[in-house]
């Protein structure tokens, strides 16, 4: 094609420029942004574009067969020439990630949303007003160029800018050399620098938001309405948790971040939605790890005349489906281990988790051995522990972490669920048991679901057990909710509720090892 440039050769080697700090990169970078300023070409507004880079590469794919080349060592014109020659003017916006410059001509690749694509701007191809701003470019500005599309010699696709604008001046000089940020707090708390310069992070965020799409779509498609409900409560329900208060001026009251919305949504059921769903944010005023940030996104569904094993059997449905949506099958990577989402999973009661992959070899009817036992493990205790909450723990101590592949854990004592329906009758070993369940992926916790308690005398009296656990220093326990009390007593059906945590599932689904890989603006100490 008559206008396409040909490539310059490579500029003579020369003394290597004195590498200047960080401040003075700054500088340098304000003093460019000043001439801009001052010939009134600073921070244009009203900037449009024709197309993303992926619209143009996927346009135009390369066909040129690897290593075909003619009898002068270089490539053929490509088939698609005449095509892109015919194409006509576009235009691109994007941050600069790459300059490589011959003087009077450079290739700088632009990095837009959608991926990256090379733009040649010359002297004798690019007006005099573009030219003058790709002198003034650094690593990192944001600019729009427009013109032809073109192959260089070696096929790439390539933007000949006939116009070049600075569009924004990043005033400081992206982390090595747009390599990325190597250290991880670093990442977390400048996520702007990490997002644009790691394209492994906007990947694992283009994942968690297939992940909540997925969850919406599965679940408006089974006839459930989305909801929102507080994140302000008066008391402290829906959970077992330390909370965060506030005060509300205005009332003159203290509420509470909300721990859990699983009172409100059981409300909607007894007004006669009874199929909802709600994916927000819960607080809880707890540590932090690799697997816990105070503030994280949950699902929560309730479904009237369902039973816990079908929810368990939805669960499977929704992280399978999840698999084969993002990924294309149901084996996952997992931190080095392959996880098999496929259906069906394991299926095992408490007690006999504990029975077969504890280290606890004494009788679970003994309570004092099994006391001993959970503070020989150095797990932190009351005094007041019953025989559930004694097996819950030590499960929590030596079961957990074994459960790599998915698994359904049933059976849980009613001693630790406060809101779970209780299950006829005693276990084998003794124990009161609640028609609920937890799941697990490589030891950790993903979902609780059960079979809601709708006994208004019942509630209350677990509400009743929760303030004396209150009294005596628990500060996880839970207030008495009145009002909730009064909706049971109005009539919940039987319903069935489950809470997934969607920071977990995105960290499966991208396979990243830490909760604050899979939130934008983690909580961070100082």
């Amino acid at each position: 094609m008559a206008d396409t440039p040909k490539t310059p050769a490579a500029p003579k080697a020369s003394a290597p420029a004195p590498e200047l700090s960080p401040d003075e990169q700054t500088r340098v970078r304000r003093e460019k942004l000043a001439k801009l300023r001052a010939d009134k070409r600073a921070y244009p507004h009203s900037v449009k574009v024709s197309h993303t880079s992926a619209q143009l590469l996927s346009r135009f794919a390369q066909i040129i067969p690897p290593g075909a080349k003619d009898a002068a060592g270089q490539l053929p014109p490509a088939p698609d020439a005449g095509e892109i020659e015919a194409y006509g003017q576009v235009s691109l916006a994007g941050r600069v990630g790459f300059v490589r410059s011959f003087g009077k001509a450079a290739f700088v690749k632009i990095k837009d949303r959608a991926g990256t694509i090379q733009v040649h701007v010359a002297k004798d191809k690019t007006d005099a007003q573009g030219f003058e701003d790709f002198l003034a470019l650094d690593l990192g500005d944001i600019v729009r160029a427009e013109g032809k599309l073109f192959r260089t010699k070696t096929g790439e696709l390539t933007l000949e800018a006939k116009t070049f604008t600075i569009l924004n001046k990043c005033l400081h000089a992206p982390p090595e050399k747009f390599h990325g940020l190597a250290d991880i707090e670093e990442r977390y708390r400048r996520r702007y620098v990490d997002l644009f310069t790691s394209d492994e992070s906007r990947r694992v965020f283009e994942v968690r938001s297939k992940v909540v799409k997925g969850v919406r779509d599965y679940f408006a498609a089974r006839d459930f309405i989305e909801v929102e409900t507080p994140m302000m409560h008066p008391l402290v329900t829906g959970a077992t948790a330390k909370p965060f208060a506030t005060h509300h001026n205005a009332l003159d009251r203290k509420l509470f971040l909300r721990i859990a919305p699983e009172l409100y949504l059981k409300r909607l059921v007894v007004g006669g939605l009874e199929r909802v769903f709600e994916v927000n944010r819960n607080f809880r005023n707890e540590g932090m790890s690799t697997r816990h940030n105070p503030e994280f996104t949950m699902l929560e569904f309730y479904m009237a005349y369902a039973t816990y094993h079908d929810l368990m059997d939805m669960t499977e449905e929704l992280v399978e489906g999840l698999a084969q949506n993002i990924h294309g099958k149901t084996l996952l990577p997992f931190q080095g281990k392959e996880i098999n989402v496929a259906r069906p999973w394991r299926r095992i009661s408490m007690e006999d988790a504990v029975r077969t992959q504890s280290q606890y070899k004494g009788s679970l009817q003994d309570v004092a051995a099994m006391r001993e036992y959970v503070k020989s493990r150095g797990a932190k205790m009351s005094g007041r522990e019953g025989p559930g909450a004694l097996l819950t723990m030590i499960f929590e101590e030596d079961v957990e972490k074994q459960l790599v592949q998915p698994t359904f854990i049933t059976g849980y004592p009613v001693e630790v669920s406060p809101l779970a329906r209780r299950e006829e009758g005693l276990s084998p070993q003794g124990f009161e048991l609640t028609e609920r369940f937890e799941f697990f992926v490589n030891g950790m916790e993903f979902g609780n679901g059960f079979n809601e308690l709708n006994d208004p005398d019942d509630q209350r009296e677990r509400f009743e057990a929760q303030l004396k656990e209150k009294d005596a220093g628990n500060d996880e326990a839970t207030d008495y909710d009145a009002d909730y009390i009064q909706a049971l007593e109005y009539g919940l059906p039987p319903t069935a509720g489950e809470g997934i945590g969607i920071d977990r599932l995105a960290m499966l689904m991208a396979d990243v090892p830490s909760i604050r890989d899979v939130i934008l603006f983690p909580v961070m100490r100082d």
